[in-house]
C-alpha cells in the first residue's frame, strides 16, 4: 500500500513539474516573440520613394447585402453596412513637393497645429462647461487670416453630396463633428482638386432655419435672414464659415452639414471635412450607425483601405474600453493601462492616462494626428527605455517634434524592441516595427514616432495605428485593434 501511494505521489509530483516546466516555457517564448521586431530599412527606404509616383483609381462604394443595388438608390439604415474607399490624403497634394523630407516636414507642421486645435478644443469644453452663458452673435463673420497649414486630418474618402449627386474628397476627422463643403460662392477658396460644391445645382439642398435644433448644437453660431450660420475654426487659424444645411448623400441619407463660403487655410486639396466625432451633429450620429471602422493603410503606400459602417469587429481583436469624458463629447478616449518596451512594462504611474474629475488628462484615438503624444513624463520614459535598447545604433539630429533618431544608412535590416500598448483588461496591442520607426528621409533617417504632449492629454495618433483595422464599436462602448485586418 506505501509502495502505490509513493508511486503515486512521484507520478503527481512529476506531473507537476512538467506542466510548471512548460508553463515557464511557453512564457518565455512570448516575451522573447515580443521583445523585438525586425526593420527591414531598405524596404521602408524604397517605399519612401515611391511616394511620388501614386497613381489612385477613382474610389468606390461598396455595401455589404446579398444583392447589388446602385449605389444611388441605397437607402443606409443601423441595420446595414456600407463601405468606403480610403486613402492617404497627402496623394492630392504631392506634386509640391520636391523630396520626401518635404513632403514630412509638412505633414508634422500640419501635426503639430492638428494637436494644438485638440487642445484648445478640449479647452474650451472645459471653459464652456464652468461658464453656461451662450454667445449667439447676429451672423458670423471670418476675417481673412493667413493659413499655414491645418489641423483636421490626414486620409480622404469619396462621398456624393446632393441630388445629383456631385463626388467630393472629404477628410476623415474622428476628432470634429460637423462635417461641411466648400460650396459656391465662395470668398476666400482655398484650392482643392474636385469643383466647388454648387448648391444651385441640387434640388435637395435646404437651409437650415435658426430655430432649429441642430443650429443650437453648434459650438459656435448665428443667425442671418433665419438661415443658421456656422464657423469653425482650426488650430493655426485656417476656418471655414457659412450656412447650415440638409443635404443628401450619395448612400440616400440626409444629413445636416456646414455649406462653407469663407473658407482659409491649406486644406491639401480636400472639398471638406467628414465629422466621425461623437457629438450630436456627427455623421456617425446622424445616420445612426452603430459602428464603424477604418484601416489606415501606410501613407507612403500605394494601396488603399476601407472606412466601413456597422461591419462586425474581426476576430482576434485586442479590445478596450470606450470611455467619455464628460467635459468634451466629441473625442473617443480609450482604456490605456501603460506600455511596454522590449517586452518590459515601462514604469508609468496609471493615472497618467485616467481623465480626472476636471476632465483633464486621458489618452484619445484620433485619425486625423500622425505622431502619437504621450503625456510629457510618460513620453520621456518611453523613450528612454527604448534609447537604453539601441544604445548600439548610430545616432542622427532629430527632425521635427522627434527628438529620438537613428542614421541607419548603413543598415539593411536589424531587430528593434518592440512597443506595445497594454490595455486596461490585461491585453497587449503589439505595434508593428514600421509604426514607430519611420524613415523622415531617402537616406537612411529613421526616427522614434513619439513625441511628448504640450498637455494632460495624450493622443494615439495614426502612423501608430497603420495596417491595423480600428472599430468602434459605439453600441457596447468597445474599441477593438485587429493588426493585419485590412
Amino acid at each position: 500500500m506505501a509502495l502505490i501511494l509513493n508511486r503515486s505521489f512521484i507520478f503527481l509530483f512529476l506531473a507537476l513539474f512538467l506542466s510548471f516546466s512548460l508553463l515557464l516555457l511557453n512564457a518565455n517564448a512570448t516575451s522573447s516573440e515580443f521583445s523585438t521586431s525586425v526593420l527591414n530599412v531598405t524596404a521602408s527606404l524604397l517605399q519612401a520613394q515611391q511616394v511620388f509616383f501614386f497613381e489612385y483609381p477613382e474610389p468606390s462604394y461598396h455595401q455589404h447585402q446579398e444583392e447589388t443595388q446602385v449605389i444611388s438608390t441605397f437607402s443606409f439604415s443601423s441595420s446595414s453596412s456600407l463601405s468606403l474607399q480610403l486613402h492617404p490624403r497627402d496623394s492630392l497634394l504631392n506634386a509640391q513637393h520636391k523630396d520626401y523630407r518635404s513632403i514630412l516636414k509638412s505633414r508634422l507642421d500640419r501635426d503639430s497645429a492638428r494637436v494644438n486645435w485638440i487642445i484648445s478644443k478640449l479647452q474650451l469644453g472645459l471653459s464652456s462647461h464652468r461658464n453656461k452663458s451662450e454667445h449667439r452673435p447676429e451672423g458670423l463673420s471670418a476675417p481673412v487670416k493667413p493659413g499655414l497649414s491645418e489641423g483636421s486630418g490626414e486620409y480622404f474618402t469619396r462621398i456624393g453630396v446632393g441630388q445629383p449627386a456631385q463626388q467630393f474628397s472629404m477628410v476623415l476627422d474622428t476628432g470634429s463633428d460637423l462635417s461641411w463643403l466648400q460650396c459656391k460662392p465662395c470668398s476666400p477658396c482655398y484650392q482643392q482638386s474636385d469643383p466647388i460644391f454648387d448648391p444651385s445645382a441640387s434640388s435637395s439642398y435646404s437651409p437650415i432655419t435658426c430655430g432649429a435644433q441642430q443650429c443650437n448644437e453648434l459650438e459656435m453660431s448665428g443667425c442671418s435672414n433665419d438661415q443658421c450660420e456656422y464657423e469653425v475654426e482650426y488650430g493655426d487659424g485656417s476656418s471655414t464659415n457659412g450656412v447650415l444645411v440638409s443635404e443628401t448623400v450619395s448612400f440616400g441619407n440626409r444629413v445636416v452639414m456646414g455649406c462653407g463660403h469663407v473658407n482659409q487655410g491649406l486644406f491639401v486639396g480636400a472639398a471638406g471635412i467628414l465629422g466621425l466625432g461623437r457629438g450630436p451633429l456627427s455623421f456617425l450620429s446622424q445616420i445612426k450607425a452603430s459602428s464603424f471602422s477604418y484601416c489606415l493603410v501606410a501613407r507612403d503606400s500605394k494601396k488603399s483601405s476601407t472606412l466601413e459602417f456597422n461591419s462586425p469587429r474581426p476576430g482576434g481583436s485586442v479590445t478596450t474600453q470606450l470611455l467619455k469624458n464628460p467635459m468634451q463629447g466629441s473625442f473617443y478616449y480609450v482604456g490605456l493601462a501603460g506600455v511596454s518596451v522590449g517586452g518590459q512594462r515601462v514604469p508609468v504611474p496609471p493615472s497618467t492616462f485616467a481623465i480626472d474629475q476636471s476632465g483633464l488628462g486621458g489618452i484619445i484615438v484620433d485619425s486625423g494626428t500622425a505622431i502619437t503624444r504621450l503625456q510629457t513624463q510618460a513620453y520621456n520614459l518611453v523613450r528612454d527605455a527604448f534609447v537604453n535598447l539601441t544604445r548600439d545604433l548610430p545616432r542622427a539630429k532629430g527632425f521635427s517634434v522627434l527628438d529620438t533618431c537613428y542614421d541607419l544608412s548603413s543598415v539593411k535590416s536589424f531587430s528593434a524592441p518592440t512597443v506595445s500598448f497594454q490595455m486596461s483588461d490585461g491585453r497587449s496591442w503589439v505595434l508593428p516595427v514600421t509604426n514607430y520607426l519611420m524613415p523622415v528621409d531617402n537616406q537612411g533617417t529613421f526616427c522614434f514616432a513619439f513625441a511628448p504632449s504640450t498637455a494632460p492629454l495624450s493622443i494615439i495618433g495614426n502612423v501608430q495605428q497603420q495596417a491595423t483595422r480600428v472599430t468602434f464599436d459605439l453600441a457596447n462602448s468597445i474599441i477593438g485593434f485587429s493588426p493585419d485586418k485590412c
